[in-house]
């Protein structure tokens, strides 16, 4: 089945109740990322040419794209790799900061790449300018403190083999 095939199942939309409520409902950004990691267990990292701060590989869904799809599109189009990215890690929920709207922010199980796969990686993207691959600790002073709460919150998920919820990278 596809997204196609389901949305024709669910049959026509629901009506609106209160006419125009729909447009005013609030929208959220959503951005998926993965933890990937290397044969030593360090987890890489992309350096973006636009902020001072490491990311994980990633970015924000486009519209009508899930989180999942747009984690599997930023990896080919951040590092040229096509992996089998599926298991969920966190759900961390982000404030509103600044410019930018409140957002749900997903990390999932990039897997383990082979020593030959990481020494050959190099940015595909003009937004970054390099990748690293750091121990957790090394990462920590490198990354926002948000950042740096989900990424740990992520390798917990890994460890326990079960997904958790954050708020601001937070765990519950």
């Amino acid at each position: 089945m596809t997204l196609a095939d389901d949305l024709s199942a669910e049959g026509e939309p629901e009506q609106e109740f209160n006419p125009g409520i729909a447009g005013r409902l609030p929208r959220k950004r959503v951005a998926g990322g993965a933890l990937i990691r290397d044969d030593a267990g360090r987890i890489l990292f992309v350096v973006p040419g636009y902020k001072p701060f490491l990311d994980i590989p990633g970015g924000i869904a486009d519209a009508d794209e899930s989180p999942l799809a747009a984690c599997r599109r930023e990896i080919r189009e951040e590092i040229g790799l096509d992996l089998v990215v599926n298991r969920l890690l966190v759900v961390d929920w982000i404030p509103a900061h600044g410019v930018w709207p409140d957002g749900m922010m997903f990390i999932f199980d990039g897997g383990q790449l082979s020593s030959e796969q990481a020494a050959a990686l190099t940015p595909t993207d003009d937004e970054l300018t390099g990748l690293r691959f750091l121990a957790y600790e090394d990462a920590v002073p490198l990354l926002r403190p948000s950042m740096a709460r989900r990424v740990e919150t992520a390798l917990q998920a890994l460890g326990e083999g079960q997904p958790r919820y954050a708020e601001f990278g937070r765990s519950q």
